[in-house]
């Protein structure tokens, strides 16, 4: 058979432990390809990149040449791998050595070219950035290189086209959190400290990684939390509710963060963008409860509670409302006016009844009502008790009053001012989403 005798001729007097050249001058030139096939996984902690590729080399033998003539026409075969000298090409970002099936056979031709074809399960070291996540692109590099002969004896370059290798997606498994988007290809000559120079081909694999998962388990719930704790907004500033309400969204978005702690990658040099945004988030979230807080204490009610003074009235209740469009604000100023002059009314009242208990009879009865009221205040103590009494309903009932009328002033301060901080804090919401999803729309873009 020819096959078997090709082959006992080929490796009868083969030295595999030799680089096979005629002459020792003369340079092995080694063509190296990749197609990427899948990415298998993306250790941020670790910045370690796990890809499966077909890998292909091939080289020239002079020591493997046959004429097909006199072996029935016989133009290629292939042979054990272990039988011939085969170039030490290794990958310097090597971290572990992967499942890679091992193929035992190499092709080989009449005019001794050599082609080795493998698939390899590559881990290597990659300087992973992750503050664009989950926008984020990724550039790992794989470098081919001889460990030991340097650029005199064995020489790289590509097999296909730059061109080709760039986008050739014809083997890849797209259907993964990551997509290809192109291999680039880059032949340099390296050396240490002056010594022989050594041939290198890197290949940088370009990934991006598809942010639907991680937009619909991460930010859409963020969002939806935020939004409700905008919408509290509209309960009444004088309703205790608010506050147990901002309190239980405060509440669910720490528990929201616990659960995700776990799917943001982590590294120790930085921190993702998206962990920076659920900082903002609940520091937003803490601003906005002690905000509720402030406008709650402020329309509490209260007996001791003092008069709104005059320039937080001109303020809040006269240029505020003006600028914040509140269309009831002439309500304010005119209860404001009322409650005004209730209490000034009272006060007048009070003053004058001290000072003359008879100003509001007739000049005409005041002569007979005082001689009866001497004559009840004479025969009868007890009509005396129940005047004293009435007096101290009535100036009980004007007190009430009045601090009604402070409470009321201090409600309407409460909600201009709630009103104020809701627009300031609505504006600041939207200037940061604003921000963020523009940053992160250009990167994806870029």
């Amino acid at each position: 058979p020819a096959l078997p005798w090709l082959s006992h001729y080929l490796l009868a007097h083969y030295q595999k432990g030799t680089r096979p050249v005629q002459d020792w001058r003369k340079t092995t030139n080694v063509a190296i390809d990749l197609m990427v096939y899948a990415i298998l996984s993306v250790d941020e902690k670790n910045q370690v990149l796990t890809t499966y590729i077909w890998y292909r080399q091939h080289w020239t033998d002079e020591f493997l040449r046959w004429d097909p003539a006199h072996f029935d026409n016989v133009t290629q075969l292939s042979l054990p791998v272990e039988s011939i000298w085969v170039p030490d090409i290794l990958i310097n970002e090597f971290v572990d050595v992967g499942k890679s099936p091992h193929v035992p056979y190499v092709y080989v031709d009449h005019h001794g070219e050599v082609q080795n074809l493998k698939p390899i399960q590559v881990m290597t070291a990659c300087s992973l950035d992750i503050y664009n996540f989950p926008f984020d692109v990724q550039n790992c590099s794989l470098t081919f290189t001889s460990w030991l002969h340097h650029i005199r004896d064995i020489n790289l370059s590509l097999w296909r086209q730059p061109e080709l290798v760039k986008f050739d997606r014809s083997v890849f498994m797209n259907q993964g959190e990551w997509e290809l988007l192109y291999v680039l290809s880059h032949f340099q000559e390296f050396s240490v400290k002056s010594s022989d120079s050594y041939a290198e081909m890197k290949f940088y694999v370009v990934i991006r990684r598809r942010p639907l998962f991680y937009t619909v388990s991460l930010l859409l719930p963020s969002i939806f939390l935020m939004v409700m704790d905008i919408v509290g907004f509209y309960l009444p500033p004088n309703s205790g509710e608010r506050v147990s309400f901002k309190i239980t969204l405060l509440l669910g978005y720490s528990v929201f963060l616990i659960i995700v702690s776990d799917t943001l990658p982590a590294t120790a040099v930085g921190t993702p963008l998206i962990g920076i945004y659920f900082v903002v988030c609940m520091a937003l979230l803490v601003i906005s409860l002690t905000e509720t807080i402030l406008i709650v204490r402020l329309v509490h009610k209260q007996d001791l509670q003092p008069h709104v003074p005059p320039w937080v009235k001109h303020l809040l209740l006269e240029q505020a409302t003006v600028l914040l469009c509140i269309r009831d604000r002439t309500a304010f100023i005119q209860s404001r006016t009322q409650s005004m002059d209730i209490s000034g009314q009272a006060e007048n009242n009070d003053s004058t009844a001290k000072l003359n208990p008879y100003s509001c009879e007739d000049p005409r009865e005041r002569e007979a009502t005082g001689d009866t009221r001497a004559r009840l205040a004479e025969g009868s103590p007890l009509v005396l008790g129940v005047l004293r009494e009435i007096t101290a309903i009535r100036r009980f009932l004007e007190k009430r009053e009045e601090f009604r009328d402070v409470a009321r002033e201090w409600l309407q301060v409460g909600y201009v001012l709630d009103v104020l901080l809701f627009r300031a804090y609505l504006v600041a919401v939207l200037a940061y989403s604003i921000t963020l999803g523009t940053l992160w729309s250009v990167w994806r873009d870029a």
